[in-house]
């Protein structure tokens, strides 16, 4: 259960760093790393509580790190 949260943080970290210098967010790249992980860890608890998910734990931190990339910035956005 550990090594899943580490290596959920990790690839969430990687996905908001990459997301931020590829052009596909202009948030900053702290802001980026840190919207990614709090979706990752949300979803991460979502699928331990419910389990829902997507199969292997590095699909369900990618998809949820670019969920929250996608629903975080334009719902503040005006």
């Amino acid at each position: 259960m550990f090594p899943t949260l580490i290596g959920t943080v990790v690839i969430a970290g990687l996905v908001g760093y990459l997301s931020e210098r590829s052009g596909f967010t202009h948030n900053g790249i702290v802001q980026s790393i840190i919207i990614c992980i709090g979706g990752a860890f949300l979803f991460y608890f979502v699928r331990l509580m419910f389990g829902i998910g997507f199969g292997s734990p590095g699909l369900n931190a990618i998809v949820s790190s670019i969920g929250a990339l996608v629903i975080v910035p334009f719902h503040w956005r005006k």
